[in-house]
């Protein structure tokens, strides 16, 4: 495949664009920066098929737990959570969209919401041909962690790795990178341990020996955490071996712009070639 015309699939996790200990407290600096970066990589490479996704860190996740809304959804107060979760959610995503148009970038929004549906808290459909069409015609289409119905639930809420697990076999990117805080999956807590170590590969056998630690998310993670998106990113690289999924901080400046390039940095991967 040409480098230029490759799928990429970007998450900005909640944790690395917001203060997750701080309710629905954006990381202004960060985003901003992240979008330049963005930017900087649409003009080198104007072919990329750059699709998008954001977590929900102090905004959707302070608000769904309270309301307990991955769980499911019942009466008035269950979907007033519902509800109060999604308008968290947007409002995260109206920055991100903002920082990006800002920087001169062409994001366009898909709310999971308005698409989605799930059976017992799995992701069962996702209108996936307008992101495809999308990148086609060179915009970045802009997904973020939201609530979706759900058909035994009422309600649920899917996480950015589940939907690009789901449009991963759809839109086969070669490469997915997930940046956050930290750079990687670590033997143990960074924060907390000065010796812990940077697993540099993680695949099925090791997650299910339990060889690879995971920290606790700092502030509240209503879809799981880090053992969550691992799990979800070995699963997406079991179906497709050929994907690239590499676990990056974007804390680092000109980290993810380097990673969107294809530069070698630091990092765990799963699947694809070491």
């Amino acid at each position: 495949m040409d480098v230029e015309s490759t799928c990429v699939f970007l998450k900005l996790g909640g944790s690395l664009i917001t203060e997750k200990g701080q309710p629905e407290t954006p990381r202004a600096d960060v985003i901003e920066r992240l979008a330049h970066e963005i930017a900087v990589v649409r003009r080198r490479r104007p072919a990329l098929r750059l699709l998008i996704g954001h977590g929900s860190g102090s905004f959707g996740h302070a608000v769904g737990d309270h309301y307990h809304v991955r769980q499911g959804v019942t009466g008035p107060a269950g979907w007033h959570g519902f509800a109060a979760t999604a308008r968290a959610a947007r409002a995260l995503n109206r920055l991100v969209t903002n920082a990006l148009w800002a920087a001169g970038v062409d994001a366009l929004p898909l709310p999971p919401l308005s698409s989605g549906c799930c059976h017992d808290g799995v992701l069962q459909d996702l209108a996936w041909k307008p992101v495809d069409q999308l990148l086609a015609v060179g915009l970045t289409p802009l997904i973020f962690g939201d609530v979706v119905l759900d058909d035994m639930r009422g309600g649920t809420i899917v996480s950015t790795e589940e939907l690009f697990r789901f449009l991963a076999p759809k839109l086969r990117p070669a490469r997915i990178i997930l940046a956050g805080e930290v750079a990687g999956v670590f033997t143990a807590d960074p924060h907390l341990d000065p010796d812990a170590q940077l697993i540099r590969h993680i695949d099925a056998a090791m997650l299910a020996s339990g060889a690879a630690q995971f920290a606790a998310a700092y502030g509240t993670d209503v879809t799981g955490g880090m053992e969550a998106k691992v799990a979800e990113m070995v699963a997406l690289s079991a179906a497709l071996p050929q994907v690239m999924v590499k676990i990056i901080s974007g804390l680092v400046p000109g980290r993810v712009q380097s990673a969107l390039l294809d530069e070698n940095v630091p990092g765990t991967s799963i699947g694809g070639t070491r």
